[in-house]
């Protein structure tokens, strides 16, 4: 669409707010920052964002509020991915919006971003288009603190993201931890203490993390039941589902029905 690098773009718009929104979209992998804040909502696929000495997760329907002038790039494994930006200028002083955070993202909040899409790319000002937008940016604190915040640790070994990448599209069987290591030529003992090292989390508490975060996605979606997810995430019973579910959340599966 554009040849212009995006950190380059958006930052010389004089809108307040921007869309930007591209299906395959490409992000920049080099270390670049924004005077905007910026409001990223990962529609479908995932990707890994790298910021300071940290990775995190950024899995299909969560989002990540990126500060102005943080330092942060992208790396993803997903073939496909569909990104929704917004752009800000930060005229507000609160706090929240000087840190970083990673949430899934309430139906509603979804359906504002998906509408937001119609304004894609546009650089003349539209007062419907400014006034939706702030609206967004204002609820954004109370939308982050009704939602799931599972900030996902990931390694930034390139054998040890092999493993995440493994374990994100193959969440549902039932590969053991040994199976994942030998796949990855590496012994059971080595995987788990390289893992727990970078991560701080052992790749059985990962596993069980994605599994829920999937869980939440396939019941919000309200095309399922706690069953037919239990399953699709590779639980064996509901029970095992449901206390696992629990036991992060503190909550129950049938409170996230869609």
């Amino acid at each position: 669409m554009y040849s212009e690098r995006p950190n380059v773009l958006v930052d010389r718009i004089e809108k307040e707010a921007y869309v930007w929104y591209e299906a395959d979209w490409v992000h920049d992998t080099e270390e670049h920052s924004h005077q905007r804040g910026q409001l990223v909502y990962v529609e479908k696929g995932f990707q890994y964002l790298h910021i300071l000495d940290r990775v995190y997760l950024l899995p299909q329907n969560h989002a990540a509020w990126i500060p102005p002038h943080l330092p942060h790039r992208t790396t993803a494994a997903s073939p496909h991915i569909h990104l929704r930006t917004v752009f800000y200028h930060l005229t507000e002083s609160d706090s929240f919006y000087q840190e970083l955070r990673i949430f899934s993202v309430p139906p509603v909040l979804k359906e504002m971003i998906l509408y937001a899409s119609k304004w894609s790319t546009r650089t003349e000002y539209i007062i419907e288009e400014a006034t939706f937008l702030k609206a967004i940016l204002l609820e954004l604190p109370h939308f982050f603190k009704h939602a799931l915040a599972l900030n996902i640790p990931v390694p930034q070994q390139e054998q040890l993201i092999a493993v995440c990448n493994y374990i994100m599209e193959h969440f549902d069987s039932d590969s053991t931890i040994l199976d994942i290591a030998e796949k990855h030529n590496l012994s059971l003992r080595s995987l788990e203490r390289l893992f727990k090292n970078e991560t701080g989390i052992t790749v059985s508490k990962y596993l069980q993390l994605v599994r829920i975060i999937k869980g939440v996605e396939f019941l919000s979606s309200g095309n399922y039941n706690v069953s037919e997810v239990a399953y699709k995430v590779g639980y064996k019973s509901i029970q095992a589902f449901s206390a696992s579910f629990y036991a992060l959340l503190q909550k129950r599966p049938n409170e996230f029905l869609g």
